[in-house]
């Protein structure tokens, strides 16, 4: 079925939309399953559970499940989500249905074509996604996630976190949902755990119980002539030094703020769109036609590897008195157009449409120059 441009009908959706995961070909040889993926860098060391799956994330943030399974992660033995539905790409936005939920009504751009961009961003201010973000982020074995890394939770920050866990002085859980003054307090849960994990080897001096104010004070303080330096003596500046030392490198919330967090969040988003984007393309870049030739003009949707499969698809001309959009059809991923403006003339369409296994729409462009 054709709907036509001029009468801007509403688009039908397709059969049904269906969270599928990632291809086929990414199932191993006599293994149905599919491999989905903790946002586009990945998330590695966290426990997942679906119905028929269990594991943890590997250096990609990488899990394994069936089609219709919903997915449970757990920073070691501390839960984080449960019932998020499993697929190829899983974000922190899909984490909570009060931010997955609105992800299926694209927002309107200016060019008057839906982006679900513009509704990704709409939920970057939900509090307990940012506490949950935040968290994350805090666990990354680095204090600063670097531009092209994901979030890496290494095995000794979960044995650290589980011993903490089962510390009958330190809480054994974290309620995301409070408010941020709450989440983000100097004794809050979070911080309390966080501050119970050593970030760097075992062995690290930084790893050490801080010297107390008593044994600072009691040290005898550092000699003014080097010469009377004894090496085998702690004296109170150097202890004082290391006690500073072993405290700044305690991990908090405030290293995670919730700037840090949007910005993260924004690049894994994006990342994950630019993805979807590349694996499609027109078939023609740019067209050229003679004025005198008036009839219908077709432009193609092509995927690599595969058949399109398309949910939902519309078009504009952004010079309709030069090229006008006639119709399109989401069932044979085409567009079709005619010309309406003299020689030298042309325009450029919009061609947006959204595949079936996502929610993201993507767009392409062809240029038609009126010869």
């Amino acid at each position: 079925m054709r709907f036509a441009h001029l009468t801007r009908l509403c688009l039908l959706f397709a059969a049904a939309f269906t969270l599928t995961g990632c291809l086929d070909s990414n199932s191993s040889e006599g293994d149905d399953t599919r491999s989905g993926q903790i946002h586009y860098l990945g998330v590695s060391g966290l426990s997942y559970q679906t119905a028929s799956q269990s594991g943890t994330t590997d250096g990609s943030g990488q899990f394994r499940y069936y089609p219709g399974e919903t997915l449970a992660l757990k920073a070691g033995n501390l839960p984080i989500v449960d019932g998020v539905p499993a697929q190829e790409y899983v974000t922190f936005l899909e984490f909570l249905p009060e931010t997955r939920e609105p992800l299926q009504s694209p927002g309107v751009d200016d060019e008057a074509l839906r982006d679900h961009q513009l509704i990704e961003q709409q939920q970057l201010g939900n509090i307990t996604l940012l506490n949950v973000t935040r968290f994350l982020m805090a666990l990354n074995w680095t204090e600063i996630i670097a531009d092209d890394k994901g979030i890496d939770i290494r095995s000794r920050v979960i044995s650290q976190l589980n011993a903490a866990l089962n510390d009958p002085g330190l809480p054994n859980s974290i309620d995301f949902t409070v408010n941020q003054a709450d989440f983000t307090a100097e004794d809050s849960p979070a911080n309390r755990l966080l501050a119970a994990i050593c970030f760097y080897p075992e062995d690290d001096v930084l790893c050490s119980e801080p010297p107390t104010e008593d044994a600072i004070s009691s040290a005898p303080p550092r000699p003014e002539n080097d010469e009377d330096i004894d090496p085998d003596v702690d004296y109170s500046e150097d202890l004082e030094s290391l006690r500073n030392r072993i405290l700044q490198a305690v991990r908090t919330l405030d290293e995670a703020d919730n700037e840090r967090a949007r910005n993260y969040l924004r690049r894994e988003l994006d990342a994950i769109s630019r993805e979807v984007g590349r694996r499609y393309f027109l078939a023609d870049h740019k067209a050229n036609h003679p004025a005198s030739d008036t009839g219908i003009k077709t432009v193609k949707i092509r995927k690599i590897g595969g058949d399109p499969a398309l949910g939902q698809l519309e078009a504009i001309s952004k010079r309709p008195q030069d090229v006008v959009v006639h119709s399109w059809s989401w069932q044979d991923a085409d567009v079709d157009y005619f010309l309406a403006g003299s020689a030298g003339g042309e325009s450029e369409l919009l061609i947006n449409f959204r595949p079936t296994d996502t929610y993201r729409w993507v767009r392409k462009q062809i240029r038609v120059i009126i010869d």
